[in-house]
Order: C-alpha cells, then structure tokens, then sequence
C-alpha cells in the first residue's frame, strides 16, 4: 500500500524515501567548493534550515540557484547531473581533455596517481635525534620516502 506525499510523491509503507538527486547534488556543489551552509544561506538570502532541506529534501528553486551560480555553483549539474564545461578552470577542461584523449593504460595510471596523492601518507614511527647520539642497529630501516637502510645483515666490515 502506498499514500501520497505533501509534495506529490508517492511512499510505500516502510520504505524510507530517499533524498532527490538534486539535493544530493547541491550538496556535493556546495562541499566541491567548500562552502559552509551558511554562506550559501547568505547569498540565497534564506536560513540554514532551508538550506538543509534543500540539501536533504526538497528541491532548490531555481531563483535561488541562479543566486549561488554567481558564487561558482554548476546550476546545470545540480539539476541534470552533468558538468558545464564553462564551470571548470582552464587546467581543468586541459586534464580533462588530455584524459579522454589517453590510451585506457595512461587514464589507469592517472587515475593511481591521483587516487594515491590524494590519501594522507601513511603515518609511522619517527625517530628525532638531538646532540650526540651513539646508536647500534642490526637489520633493515625504511624512513618516511621509502628509503631502505640496511645494517648487518650478510655484510662484512672491510
């Protein structure tokens, strides 16, 4: 069994509906530009309440979208999901370009560079050393770059 909503939408009974894709994309406009909530609710001249139900359940009026398209918001991905070329920076639609231009083994190997510079590097043990320090070590060391020391294994002084 399924009733009507306040705004035309039709639920089933025990389903919890999901937010409209246009709220999820304003959302994710919003944090790609780093904007708080009330910034956007500054410059669309409405509270951070509505802003959020914006973000989580009702569509944004498109007057209002015109306000935050003049902040750098892509008005035609909020509503159809596609990016305006006009809304990325020239080096942007250059890296985009080149990208659908590669061969599918670069695009895989920009794809793992960017996916690996974009993580946070590995946090490990550190080791700071202030004066005069003696210090005996046995076995391989590897520093923060990667860099492998290695001490007493197979060799001999000369």
């Amino acid at each position: 069994m399924s009733m009507s909503g306040d705004n035309g939408t039709y639920v089933s009974y025990g389903q919890v509906p999901s937010a409209p894709p246009v709220c999820e994309r304003l959302k994710l406009e919003r944090e790609r530009l780093q904007f708080g909530q009330a910034a956007v609710a500054g410059t669309a001249e409405v509270t951070v309440k509505t802003v959020g139900r914006w973000e989580r359940e009702i569509p944004i009026p498109s007057d209002k979208l015109g306000l935050l398209a003049r902040l750098g918001f892509d008005a035609q991905y909020v509503v159809t999901g596609e990016r305006c070329s006009g809304s990325l920076s020239a080096d942007e639609n250059d890296l985009l370009s080149r990208f659908r231009a590669a061969p599918l083994a670069v695009k895989a190997a920009a794809l793992a560079g960017l996916a690996a510079g974009a993580e946070p590097p590995a946090k490990g043990p550190k080791q700071v050393f202030h004066g005069n320090v003696g210090q005996a070590s046995d076995g391989s060391i590897t520093n923060e770059s990667g860099v492998s020391f290695n001490f007493g294994v197979g060799k001999n002084k000369e």
